[in-house]
């Protein structure tokens, strides 16, 4: 699978996991149209790549990424007047149409991606993660900071609203009342506030951060089945908000009813019975099962 070229992200796979850098370090990384429309085309693609079997996000340089490019000033966030946004220009505000797809914003097309990805996503959070910085990692799935992150919601003293979805995941993650905080104050906090918010797994020295990012990779990469990978990234994220569980006794019933019968299970269990390594045959590419409703991805990004 071809990767890019691309401007404002880089893409390294090796050993079966991807390292995507957020990659203008002398701005902080910050969040750029380009960026967007990038990150989306990795996370696209990389369903149907069998070669990359976890993805690791970071940033180039200090930051993880310092929220969105204010370059523009006062016009950094209106559509209407800031030419780098003339393509989401939906038209004036007492006449616009609400359905337009050019009102959407772009931290949720990009987090729309990730939530519908197929391989798991590890966030390793290097240094500053401020707006979308830290909005985007809420739909990423292991969250590791740095002893150097800082981290912040701070749409609030920018006179704007929480994007990227984060309404929706926050809560998940850290619980409302936390969420809440955070989001109200718009302040900027440490790694260890983030830690005992729940916002991430752990905490680690700078040096040692991707390396631990690499070592959860290829704990998941070593030992388990793809397609078990992808179904439960599926059934956890989505079934988490259902109505009741008997949703999810719907889908893991049919989970357990099919995948007893493949060539994956049957490998699974005579690897452990045998003790030794498993090598699980099935691929995401193209032993996905038709019956699950929503493992194919609904191009909502």
């Amino acid at each position: 699978m071809n990767y890019g070229p691309y401007e404002h992200i880089k893409v390294d796979v090796k050993d079966q996991i991807m390292t995507l850098h957020l990659h203008r370090p002398d701005k902080l990384n910050a969040f750029t149209m380009t960026m967007m429309k990038e990150m989306i085309d990795v996370f696209t693609k990389v369903n149907g790549d069998d070669e990359v079997r976890a993805i690791i996000v970071t940033g180039s340089g200090r930051a993880f990424c310092a929220g969105a490019d204010l370059s523009a000033g006062a016009s950094t966030f209106d559509a209407t007047t800031n030419p780098e946004r003339a393509a989401r220009n939906a038209g004036p505000l007492d006449s616009v149409n609400w359905s337009d797809d050019r009102v959407r914003d772009g931290g949720g097309r990009v987090t729309l991606a990730i939530f519908e990805c197929l391989k798991p996503v590890i966030a390793a959070v290097n240094g500053p993660a401020v707006g979308i910085g830290a909005t985007m990692q809420c739909a990423m799935d292991i969250r590791i900071a740095s002893d150097q992150a800082r981290f912040g919601f701070v749409f609030s003293r920018r006179g704007i609203v929480p994007e990227a979805a984060s309404s929706w995941f926050l809560p998940k993650i850290v619980g409302i009342s936390q969420a809440l905080e955070w989001c109200f104050s718009g302040r900027v906090f440490d790694a260890q506030e983030a830690l005992a918010g729940r916002l991430v797994k752990e905490v680690v020295k700078a040096d040692d951060l991707l390396p631990r990012a690499y070592a959860l990779a290829a704990e998941i990469r070593d030992n388990t089945s793809p397609v078990s990978v992808a179904l439960i990234r599926q059934m956890l994220w989505r079934l988490s908000s259902a109505d009741h569980p008997m949703e999810a006794h719907r889908i893991d019933s049919r989970g357990i009813f099919s995948r007893g019968a493949s060539d994956d299970v049957k490998e699974g269990v005579m690897a452990f019975l045998e003790k030794r390594p498993a090598k699980f045959p099935q691929k995401v590419s193209k032993d996905m099962p038709e019956y699950f409703p929503w493992w194919e991805p609904r191009r909502y990004s």
